[in-house]
């Protein structure tokens, strides 16, 4: 089957986050799509599949090494990068659908001369739930820091959902080191997928903002480069009234404390829409075996 290893969020190999694309995973079981998930051993590896909802160009299913899920962002972004670069889809005035678990997502194709392209998905529409005081306590104890309250953390819902709190400062951000076990246990106990923090860069700096995200629940203590997790901070950061502060548009980055330079181009549409996007590029290109 062809297969591809996409490096999502740079457009540098070896500086965003991996996903692993097998582009036409027809005939696979379910069973053979876990267990070459679990072999590939990355965050998520995808499959994709014919389309079976109208309007839509593809259809993709997701894993992690141990379980499905509905939506994630850099393997829907690696994945149309893949399908692009093959030829087996082509964007439509700038556009694409994906159906996946969690409905149909819709990208757009924004290309870069001389390097490559930048896709961006439209974020679900996401679901917030507030967090009571003693929850807020023990986060900031399994992280090792205070959190800011004013805006208060939340669980953001946007397909998987994500605990998100601000830190003062983006060095906040990169010095965290958390209590790994402790907040497997809490994610398990609240029903997320993980924690999400973020701090602001101070005026003149590439990016606005420095994005950490914790899964240890799910078997990732830290995703280099988030795209769902970004995507939940950028709802927080609209339900908080924050967008004056970051603007219409800004540049997250995330990966630093693993080794890695990921950076994310965040959108508010007039709409009220969220878009989530990046460049990617290939870094394994070829075929894997049923």
């Amino acid at each position: 089957m062809p297969f591809k290893q996409v490096d999502v969020f740079t457009s540098e190999p070896y500086r965003g986050n991996p996903v692993a694309v097998v582009l036409d995973a027809q005939g696979l079981s379910d069973e053979q799509m876990r267990r070459i998930a679990n072999w590939t051993n990355l965050s998520e590896t995808t499959f994709v599949l014919p389309a079976t909802q109208p309007g839509a160009d593809y259809r993709v299913r997701i894993f992690t090494p141990q379980a499905e899920l509905p939506f994630a962002g850099h393997p829907t972004l690696g994945t149309a990068h893949a399908l692009v670069e093959a030829g087996i889809v082509s964007p439509r005035q700038g556009r694409l659908v994906q159906e996946c678990e969690a409905g149909p997502i819709e990208l757009t194709v924004t290309d870069i001369p001389g390097s490559s392209p930048l896709i961006a998905f439209t974020l679900p529409e996401p679901a917030f739930t507030t967090l009571d005081a003693a929850e807020i306590d023990e986060m900031e104890s399994i992280l090792g820091s205070a959190v800011v309250h004013d805006p208060a953390p939340k669980r953001v819902g946007v397909g998987p959902v994500w605990t998100i709190a601000q830190l003062p400062s983006a060095q906040a951000v990169l010095t965290l080191r958390p209590d790994f076990a402790r907040m497997a246990d809490f994610d398990r106990g609240n029903g997320a997928a993980g924690i999400v923090v973020y701090g602001a860069y101070g005026e003149g700096a590439e990016a606005a903002v420095e994005v950490r995200a914790f899964a240890p629940s799910l078997g990732a203590n830290e995703d280099p480069v988030c795209g769902s997790g970004n995507g939940a901070v950028a709802a927080f950061i609209r339900d908080a009234g924050q967008v004056p502060q970051f603007g219409t548009e800004y540049l997250s980055s995330q990966g630093a404390a693993v080794g890695r330079s990921g950076r994310l181009s965040i959108a508010f549409d007039a709409d009220g829409a969220i878009r989530v996007g990046g460049q990617s590029v290939t870094c394994i290109d070829g075929r894997i075996a049923a």
